[in-house]
């Protein structure tokens, strides 16, 4: 048995355990969580705190886990993430609750029942690239996990702390696994917290792609771009499996 944060990493690395155990599950996604902040903190990733990962309850499913406030990433273990309700208050945990992932967070969820994660951190690609206001172009393979599978949040609300705001960020990504954030950065969204997290360092790489040939080199076709999402590159396995090395080789 692996173990990194008091957490057995070779279990969590496996399936979402399936049926009625609702406590079994629950573990699986906090333990899910918690390494997937201890990812972040291994890629310098959330050093001002400025991130959050969110896990549905299984049980309470308008309800979200989330990292307390002020806990760093690398230390995140599955005991300090809170359970945060659906009108913002703390329903389970010791701490503080970060009103803005509330304010996101909460209003992905509410949106998309078939939703478990969600995933956003200021990054150093993802967020420059957000100021061009603009979809990523398929100039790499990884940017074709997101053909016909991205939007773009045009809003000049840079600190969502009002509801509202989230439920307005939550139209624009609609069903989509990667939404952009015009000035603020990316999100993903995910069927498992592996998911999401994976998919996030996907698009952060895919957003460095773009960045580097912002005045040339040659996009892919629309086309033959979503031939590859449909080929394989865009199952949700792929964001898992990306999870996964990233747990195997950081931690």
């Amino acid at each position: 048995m692996r173990q990194h944060g008091g957490v057995d990493t070779d279990e969590l690395l496996r399936r979402e355990p399936a049926g009625d155990d609702l406590e079994a599950v629950r573990a699986h996604r906090k333990g899910q969580c918690a390494l997937g902040y201890r990812v972040w903190g291994a890629l310098r990733l959330g050093t001002i705190g400025d991130g959050h990962i969110s896990a549905r309850d299984p049980e309470r499913p308008d309800h979200f886990w989330l990292l307390r406030y002020g806990v760093p990433y690398p230390d995140a273990t599955p005991d300090d993430l809170v359970l945060v309700g659906p009108d913002g208050t703390l329903a389970e945990g010791d701490g503080a609750i970060n009103w803005a992932a509330y304010c996101i967070h909460h209003p992905l969820h509410e949106a998309r029942p078939e939703l478990v994660s969600a995933a956003h951190v200021h990054t150093p690609h993802g967020t420059p690239w957000s100021a061009f206001v603009e979809p990523l172009r398929m100039v790499s393979q990884e940017s074709c996990c997101f053909a016909g599978d991205q939007a773009v949040w045009d809003d000049d609300t840079l600190d969502v702390t009002d509801v509202e705001d989230g439920r307005r960020l939550a139209a624009a990504v609609g069903s989509a696994r990667l939404g952009i954030l015009r000035n603020h950065g990316l999100v993903t969204t995910g069927a498992s917290v592996a998911e999401a997290v994976g998919w996030f360092a996907v698009a952060e790489r895919a957003a460095e792609a773009n960045l580097k040939v912002r005045d040339g080199g040659k996009a892919i076709d629309d086309a033959p771009a979503r031939a590859i999402y449909d080929g394989g590159v865009g199952h949700p396995a792929r964001g898992i499996e990306a999870y996964r090395w990233m747990v195997r080789t950081l931690l």
